[in-house]
């Protein structure tokens, strides 16, 4: 890792990305900056491309012609250490369901190695150590996942809606850790969430992903016009971050059906076929 403090943590430039050459990019020129210490909520509706995003700067995706980086390192080809990625997608891991006590699976994956870390996490999650992995829930699977994940001294934090199946105190503690890392060691976290009670104080910036496209960077809390009462009493209220979000999906939702309707596509209910109506006579699962 370079020791240029100058050279930004995250920087993409002009990214598009297409999961297969017949489809519409996913992503398309899509351009983001952030420093070190950044905390960056990703904003956007389901299908907006954020996944990909997160995944493609964990070096999960190989990417032509555009500048995907961390710390200065091409993403795909040269991933720098120090850069942890925690997707959703570890719950339905075999491995991780099956009958092995928690204190092992940690061990395997070092934690032996960051004991005092990983000691405070467990605290902060709440994790019993005797559990075993095939016997718990997914909010406690979760917890475990976010715990090995943490223990080690991580740079840049990749996170793709991983505390959806936290409780409200385990997920608050889990944001104050969040923000003290960031603050002491100057970490960097990329944030993809539909959750946003309790966040206020999280972010320095949030990116809003409308249809593919990131839109530009804003820091957060957001900057208020000087003499502009109403403005600023929205500003301290602690929901002010969700209703953002409200008003940016909602113009996201009506963006897209308009492109559905000049193509000819809409979503909801279709006007009853006769062909839909034999299928469901032939395949009457009621009875």
């Amino acid at each position: 890792m370079t020791d240029d403090l100058l050279v930004p943590a995250i920087d993409v430039e002009r990214l598009t990305y297409s999961f297969t050459h017949d489809l519409e990019p996913a992503l398309e020129d899509v351009t983001l900056t952030l420093h070190r210490g950044s905390r960056c909520l990703v904003i956007g509706a389901n299908g907006a491309g954020k996944s990909t995003l997160l995944r493609i700067l964990a070096g999960k995706r190989l990417i032509k012609g555009a500048k995907c980086s961390i710390f200065g390192h091409d993403v795909f080809n040269n991933l720098p250490g120090g850069v942890v990625y925690l997707g959703t997608e570890w719950s339905s891991n075999p491995v991780v369901r099956g009958d092995i006590v928690v204190s092992d699976f940690l061990d395997s994956v070092g934690g032996y190695r960051h004991k005092e870390r990983r000691d405070r996490l467990l605290r902060i999650l709440d994790v019993d150590v005797d559990w075993h992995m095939h016997q718990i829930s997914d909010g406690e699977r979760r917890r475990v996942q976010l715990c090995m994940g943490l223990m080690g001294h991580w740079d840049v934090l990749l996170l793709d809606e991983v505390t959806v199946d936290l409780d409200v105190l385990v997920r608050a503690d889990l944001i104050e850790f969040l923000v003290e890392e960031s603050k002491i060691r100057n970490a960097t976290i990329l944030y993809a969430t539909h959750i946003f009670d309790g966040l206020s104080s999280f972010p320095t910036h949030i990116c809003h992903l409308q249809l593919g496209t990131a839109l530009p960077l804003l820091p957060w809390p957001l900057a208020i016009p000087s003499g502009d009462a109403s403005t600023a009493e929205t500003d301290r209220d602690p929901d002010s971050l969700f209703h953002l979000a409200l008003e940016w999906l909602r113009e996201d939702r009506n963006l897209r059906r308009g492109r559905d309707s000049a193509r000819g596509k809409h979503r909801g209910p279709k006007a009853e076929t006769t062909n839909a109506r034999t299928f469901f006579e032939k395949y009457d699962y009621a009875h």
